[in-house]
């Protein structure tokens, strides 16, 4: 199995394929960097069969993922319930469990049990964005495999394997596999055409707060949650095709289907706001003289138009105030249209010059 530009996860999966797996594992590192990969890779090699188990249809590879915003009791009995089958095919069982950082109380309480006595030929597979909600509990129970953003050169060569069949310039490869900040999900994200006109109209928002007289910042909000709103749907149809190849009840699968939604929804409003923060940062670095440095490379003409050591001073409390809200949107549960709608007036007065109270 090979992963990218992750040598420490490599090194650790390597060794436990070569001497002989630990009854459990934990990933975890950032989303977007090829953990769920990783994990189906790993049981792949654990059972034999990398690309049946990558189409999830070995009998012997047992996923949970969560419904709505939890992994609930239930999911964890149903698991201690197939856990004590014998395999069916191979020589063991591997239990994937993704986006372990949802473990409810009961949850996490039923699967430690598990992980304390297993089976001799099980190995069950944590996948994990945090790992502060995962109790220590568990955390002590499994070997830790971190994973890491990726870097600019590894995200760059994702994209200049595309970059011929899609006509990029050498600008657009750099402005992309800056923008994409170390995860390949949003490199994907960005090459698509659809995103690619997303973030056309996100960045000529970020310009129009300061170059456009009749800036509305509702209007402008409404662009952004348009376009999140937008990858929720095409989420949500994604995942409907997915689901038809399983028998899951109606329930089930319309919370499947409203997560998908809901989180493709949400990676796109904090995407938005990593390119906002980007172009403001982008005017100081250009007015420094320093545009080789610039996110979005593939837009110098523009900033080097609107960049003065007159408008740094405001594109850098713009910058700072936009990675506020990023923190709010990632830490806390905002409403996105008045937060959204709240933020651009605070840009717009700070890039006319004019004191926030």
């Amino acid at each position: 199995m090979r992963l990218v530009d992750q040598p420490e996860a490599q090194r650790l999966l390597e060794a436990a394929l070569a001497d002989g797996p630990a009854h459990a594992y934990l990933f975890h590192g950032p989303a977007g960097v090829g953990k769920r990969a990783a994990a189906l890779a790993f049981a792949g090699e654990l059972i034999g069969e990398p690309e049946r188990v990558g189409r999830r249809a070995h009998p012997d590879v047992y996923i949970v993922e969560p419904l709505g915003d939890q992994i609930r009791i239930g999911d964890a009995r149903a698991l201690r319930r197939d856990l004590h089958l014998r395999p069916f095919e191979a020589s063991r069982r591997v239990y994937l469990i993704f986006s372990a950082e949802l473990l409810n109380e009961d949850a996490a309480d039923a699967l430690l049990k598990d992980l304390e006595e297993p089976p001799e030929y099980t190995v069950v597979v944590l996948v994990a964005d945090e790992l502060g909600p995962i109790p220590e509990t568990i955390r002590s129970r499994c070997q830790l495999v971190g994973f890491r953003r990726l870097s600019e050169r590894a995200v760059r060569e994702v994209v200049s394997a595309r970059a011929g069949e899609l006509e990029l310039s050498p600008n657009q490869v750099t402005a992309l596999a800056r923008v994409a900040g170390g995860r390949l999900d949003r490199a994907e994200r960005l090459l698509d055409p659809s995103g690619a006109e997303r973030r056309g109209r996100v960045l000529a928002v970020a310009r129009a707060v300061y170059a456009d007289e009749g800036f509305d910042p509702h209007e402008a909000s409404r662009t952004v949650i348009d376009g999140a709103a937008e990858c929720g749907r095409r989420a949500r149809d994604e995942a409907e095709r997915e689901l038809e190849r399983l028998d899951l009840p109606t329930r089930e699968a319309e919370q499947r289907l409203r997560r998908a939604q809901r989180g493709a929804e949400r990676e796109e409003l904090l995407l938005s706001l990593e390119e906002l923060s980007a172009w403001y940062r982008d005017l100081v670095v250009v007015a420094a003289g320093a545009p080789s440095v610039a996110i979005h490379a593939d837009h110098l003409d523009e900033l080097k138009a609107d960049a003065s050591m007159e408008r740094a001073p405001g594109a850098e409390l713009a910058a700072e105030a936009v990675r506020e809200e990023w923190r709010s949107f990632e830490e806390l549960n905002v409403q996105a249209g008045l937060a959204f709608e709240a933020l651009f007036v605070r840009l717009h007065r700070v890039l006319a010059g004019v004191r926030v109270a």
